[in-house]
């Protein structure tokens, strides 16, 4: 066996995963994620078709899309489970996008009332 395949058996161990981490969700669990985007979206679509919410609607739509995405990312996309500096390589890049986003969109507000 090579260094390296024996330094992987070592810090993964036999059943390839790390020594002291959580074990990923089961079936059940994922389920339960399952129906709370579900639940998340019906809210969404009710929200688009109520009224007195115009006013609001943007904000809470954009809100509820980031909670959905959170959730899919940490669970879906084992960012809850995986070491930590994969959540930041993730999580800054996306801070940085949506500034921007953000930043053009104020941008371009401006420049179409004047």
């Amino acid at each position: 066996m090579s260094d390296h395949v024996e330094a992987a058996v070592g810090e993964h161990g036999a059943g390839g995963h790390l020594a002291g981490q959580h074990a990923h969700p089961t079936a059940k669990k994922y389920l339960g994620i399952a129906i709370l985007l579900t639940i998340i979206t019906v809210v969404e679509v009710a929200i688009f078709y109520m009224p007195s919410m115009k006013p609001v609607l943007p904000p809470v739509l954009l809100t509820l899309s980031a909670l959905k995405f959170a959730i899919v990312a940490l669970f879906y996309m084992h960012l809850k489970f995986d070491h930590k500096l994969f959540s930041w390589v993730f999580v800054v890049p996306m801070c940085f996008a949506a500034a921007i986003i953000l930043a053009l969109l104020a941008l371009f507000s401006v420049s179409h009332r004047s």
